[in-house]
Parts: structure tokens; C-alpha cells; sequence
């Protein structure tokens, strides 16, 4: 892996993981025109180094939320303690430490179940971008529909977490689906955004753990470019911390629709481009 490759690809890893536009969507089309400009081969094999790459930028992209949200975890985890000793179940942030719990296992389930479909999915580019139209318009629907007021509750976390375990599907955006699953329900904009982020880490984190164990040769580490993957990681968490923080932000003024459109375009352009430079 050369160094610029993976200071682009962690850098688009990071702008894109937690704005709704498709993290692997766009990390496949970087990779897919880095081989394009550059003549290099596309192998149809995922190296154990390109395995280790990805996994290491997930984990900077996860170390961004949880710093950004860190008083939020640390309230959520108090009050769940505090609500367990006083049995007081009512308390918001005990539930959505439930919701959060229950969606990471329907996640899970979820994703495991179409592993198969995934790996299948993420070699042809063409359907990619086809997921990332349907992901604009979703976008674009739910501003339609959104109201913004109502509250996290069982049933929408439960909505929620299924549209996060469809996101496992590169070209479908997991911020996207979720956030916009939660305005479909009503809720407001920056609490479907701190529940959408809030949501990622468990899922980052026991993938990043089960992951390595099911597909990485431990072995061969040492022969990685230690020093690309670094940088490419730095640049993820940096670019990731920046992101969240901006779009919480902005998302109190701004609407979904710029991103839809942007999904939409991106698709169309993308698709064109390989179709053309595939089929020569």
C-alpha cells in the first residue's frame, strides 16, 4: 500500500463515515480511480494488508465519536449504573443505553446474515452506485417527511438498528439510513444524527474486533507498510473528529437534501465512469 493511497483513502474514510454519503461506497470508487489514473490493477482479492488498513481506519474513525461524545457516553453509562441501583427505569439516558444495546445485536445479526451478499456486492462498482442513488433518494424523501419533535423510543431504536444492519451494503450510508429512519419517524434532526453516531460505536468496535479474528493473518503485520497505515489512520481520525463536529453543527440549520442530491450525482457520474472505462 503506498502512502498516499492511504492518507486519501483514510481521509475519505473519515469525511465520509459519519456524513450520509456512503463511507464504502466512496472508499471503493477512491480505490477503483486511484487504479484508473494510476494503471494499477485491481486485484479481486482484498490483500491482508488492505484488511488491516481497513480496520485501523474504522478504529481512528471510532476513537473521533467517542471523543466528540465522550460526556454523552460518560452520562449515558452513570445513568444507566444509577438507574440499575435505584431501579428507576424511566430515566432517558437508561433507555438509550438499551436502545443502543439492542440495536448493536440487531445490527449484528443483521450483518452477519448477509456477509455472502456483501462480499459479493462490494467487487461490482456499478451496483454500488446504484445503492448510493437509492440512498439519495431516501435522503431526499425523508426531508419531505420530516416533522421534528418527537423523542427516541423502543420501536423507532428498533427501526433504527435494522436500517443500520441494511447499511452493511456498500452504497447504502449508515448515518443516512439511520438518520433518515429516525425523521421518517418524526424525530429531530440533531438528536436522529447523536443517536445515529451514538449507535456506531458499539458496532465499530465489535467489528473491529471480531473482524481480524475471522479474516487477518496476525503473522503477516509485520510485512505492512506500518508507516502508510498510520498516516492513513491519523488522517481518518482527524478528518472524522472535524466532521462531526461541523455537520452537528450545521445539521440545526441545514437539511438532508444537499447530501441526497450529492448521492445522486455522485452516482450517476460514477456510474458513467465505469461503464465507460469497463467495458473498453
Amino acid at each position: 500500500m503506498h502512502t498516499l493511497q492511504a492518507i486519501i483513502t483514510g481521509s475519505i474514510q473519515g469525511l465520509s463515515e459519519f456524513l450520509p454519503i456512503s463511507s464504502s461506497a466512496h472508499i471503493v470508487f477512491s480505490n477503483e480511480l486511484y487504479g484508473l489514473i494510476t494503471k494499477t490493477a485491481i486485484e479481486g482479492v482484498v490483500s491482508q494488508e488492505e484488511i488491516f488498513f481497513d480496520i485501523m481506519v474504522h478504529l481512528a474513525t471510532l476513537f473521533a465519536v467517542v471523543i466528540y461524545f465522550f460526556n454523552d457516553l460518560k452520562n449515558i453509562f452513570s445513568s444507566f449504573f444509577k438507574s440499575l441501583k435505584e431501579k428507576n427505569y424511566q430515566d432517558e439516558n437508561f433507555k438509550i443505553f438499551n436502545y443502543i444495546a439492542l440495536s448493536t445485536v440487531i445490527t449484528g445479526i443483521i450483518g452477519l446474515a448477509l456477509k455472502d451478499k456483501v462480499e459479493f456486492i462490494i467487487a461490482k462498482p456499478q451496483l454500488i452506485c446504484v445503492l448510493l442513488f437509492i440512498t439519495g433518494v431516501i435522503l431526499l424523501t425523508s426531508e419531505k417527511m420530516y416533522r421534528g419533535s418527537e423523542k427516541i423510543t423502543l420501536k423507532k431504536s428498533i427501526f433504527i438498528a435494522i436500517a443500520q444492519g441494511l447499511a452493511v451494503f456498500p452504497g447504502f450510508s449508515r448515518s443516512g439510513l439511520t438518520i433518515s429512519t429516525a425523521l421518517f419517524q418524526g424525530m429531530d434532526r440533531v438528536q436522529a444524527a447523536r443517536f445515529s453516531f451514538l449507535m456506531s460505536i458499539p458496532v465499530i468496535f465489535l467489528a473491529s474486533l471480531i473482524y481480524p479474528l475471522i479474516e487477518l493473518d496476525f503473522s503477516q503485520i509485520l510485512t505492512f507498510n506500518l508507516k502508510a497505515i498510520f498516516l492513513g489512520s491519523l488522517a481518518s481520525f482527524v478528518v472524522g473528529y472535524l466532521c462531526i463536529k461541523y455537520f452537528m453543527k450545521l445539521l440545526g440549520r441545514l437539511s438532508l437534501r444537499t447530501f441526497g442530491y450529492y448521492c445522486l450525482i455522485a452516482a450517476v457520474v460514477m456510474f458513467s465512469i465505469f461503464q465507460v472505462f469497463y467495458h473498453q
